[in-house]
């Protein structure tokens, strides 16, 4: 157990702390996070190196392949632990950031789990973050509530999803908690905040401490989550297993180890989950000095490319092997109110995508608007009968490194290019207001895509194929006229006024300087991260 008197040596929150704040910062909880971070953070640093390693043999032309010393565990048979009942049944999934209003509706929506998010769909200010740790605690105690400007109160249903949580990557850090000096973990100081406040009450009311673990890239990144766990439940003297984990598969090294990822979290996991977005970001990021590896437009990556739905078979006959939940991806769009046609148009493509999930054999599916709860159930509901599909082992399944790594044909367009910066130009500046979860052309935008968008910039740039349909090359002088113009429409459409209150300037600043930098900027909001406050 925690000692209460263990004094706060060499921890230092710069970060302000008002009274409320004051319940969650408690010293018995910060010295559960520093005992955290103090035993893993060494190990932290060197997974984040061997990153930096791993991409150098990539850039020397070392493609990844499945891991030859790991082929005893893909070989042998082994299961995870049961998952407790409240996640038998994750047919559809809402996602949202920490926000008290969001929190209630989606846990309102009739989706089977909300995934409440620290990470991608989330800027990580103080204030919010904080926040976000007092709304999911109330959330747990369910005495979450809000009233609108208008008036309007908002409170729980008596039936409510599941609540998952996702704290940050490994990349992140909390830049206003300093333990022996250094910035800590981002993901560590989430997840032992929430576990230490919520998990004896999360018990009691018959769920436990649910988690979604992002940017995993191999299976020593998920050992160490698998170590955090560990400690975490001796340290509250909570039963070992309570803790129950999806890891998301959104970086195409992770794909090479699925097995080897729910062998590391056995008794802590609760499946896989494709993260196809941040998944076409990570191939981009990962051969973008590869000469023949070139993605075309964002629009036309879509999940029955060979290459992404390979990754999305090869994830459900792998979690099915382990008795596993294997979830779908995120369909982004959001209800179009003044355009119906349109509006239908896009329904349709999200029933088309949640069809093609469930038939292959996925046992849930990811989506971003309350608005699509129903279309989405509908979809998984016509199939799946029982709560899940893990009884369809899909041995028909026959996935290679070729098929994983096989680049989509397409055309790399002027529209395309536009979109791309005009998208990259609007996040960044949302994210710097706090917001990170953006409507954006009718889709709702969160870190993940704009990854794509940026990194898709820089490869055209930077790659001699970045080349426009018409023939033009791709580069930063062309970048630069049209991202003026972009910037342009954006102003006349928000007029003087709102355009320099919202940040577009230093949007433009950032979103330059890391397009034209001949070094690739791994993660967007690691620069971006020193102008929140």
């Amino acid at each position: 157990m925690i000692n209460p008197n263990l004094r706060l040596e060499n921890i230092e929150i710069t970060g302000p702390i008002t009274p409320e704040f004051a319940e969650i910062l408690t010293p018995e909880a910060m010295s559960f996070v520093a005992t955290l971070v103090r035993t893993f953070a060494d190990r932290r640093e060197e997974l984040l190196q061997r990153r930096a390693q791993r991409q150098a043999e990539i850039n020397a032309g070392k493609l990844p392949d499945f891991l030859p010393e790991t082929e005893h565990v893909r070989e042998s048979e082994w299961t995870i632990a049961p998952v407790p009942e409240d996640l038998q049944d994750r047919r559809v999934e809402i996602t949202g950031p920490v926000e008290r209003k969001m929190i209630i509706n989606a846990l309102n929506s009739g989706a089977k789990v909300f995934m409440a998010d620290f990470e991608d769909a989330f800027s990580p200010v103080w204030e919010d973050t904080i926040q976000g740790q007092i709304n999911v605690r109330d959330a747990v105690n369910r005495t979450i509530e809000y009233s609108s400007p208008e008036g309007k109160p908002y409170r729980l249903n008596e039936k409510t999803a599941t609540l998952l949580v996702r704290p940050r990557g490994w990349h992140l850090v909390e830049k206003h908690v300093l333990i022996d000096g250094k910035p800590i973990s981002g993901g560590i100081f989430d997840f032992a905040l929430y576990f230490f406040h919520n998990v004896k009450k999360l018990i009691e009311n018959g769920t436990g401490p649910y988690f979604y673990l992002p940017k995993l890239e191999n299976h020593l990144e998920a050992r160490l989550w698998n170590d955090v766990f560990v400690l975490a439940q001796q340290e509250l003297g909570i039963q070992q297993g309570t803790i129950k984990a999806t890891v998301l598969i959104e970086t195409i090294l992770a794909t090479f180890e699925m097995d080897e990822i729910l062998y590391e979290l056995r008794e802590h996991s609760a499946g896989l989950n494709c993260g196809r977005w941040d998944y076409i970001f990570s191939a981009i990021k990962k051969f973008r000095n590869i000469p023949d590896f070139i993605l075309p437009d964002r629009a036309q990556v879509t999940m029955t490319t060979h290459f992404m739905h390979s990754y999305s078979l090869l994830t459900i006959k792998t979690c099915h092997r382990r008795n596993a939940h294997a979830i779908g991806g995120m369909a982004a769009q959001i209800p179009i109110k003044n355009d119906p046609k349109a509006n239908e148009e896009a329904l349709e493509r999200v029933r088309a995508d949640k069809r093609r999930e469930v038939n292959d054999g996925h046992d849930g599916t990811w989506v971003a608007h309350p608005g699509l709860v129903a279309i989405a159930m509908e979809e998984f509901d016509a199939v799946m009968k029982g709560p899940n599909q893990i009884y369809r082992k899909r041995e028909d399944v026959h996935v290679t490194a070729a098929d994983l790594l096989k680049i989509p044909e397409g055309t790399i367009t002027e529209a395309g290019l536009r979109n791309n910066i005009s998208v990259s130009l609007q996040y960044l500046a949302s994210w710097l207001r706090g917001s990170g979860c953006v409507p954006i052309n009718n889709l709702m935008e969160d870190a993940a895509t704009v990854e794509i968008s940026r990194s898709q910039i820089w490869q055209w740039i930077h790659h001699p194929k970045g080349v426009l349909e018409d023939g033009r090359k791709v580069n930063i002088e062309l970048f630069r006229e049209l991202a003026k113009d972009e910037l342009e429409k954006i102003r006349s459409a928000l007029g003087e006024e709102q355009f320099a209150k919202r940040k577009f300037q230093t949007a433009s600043e950032i979103l330059d300087k890391i397009i034209t930098d001949d070094q690739f900027v791994d993660f967007l909001t690691l620069p971006a991260y020193k102008y929140l406050s």
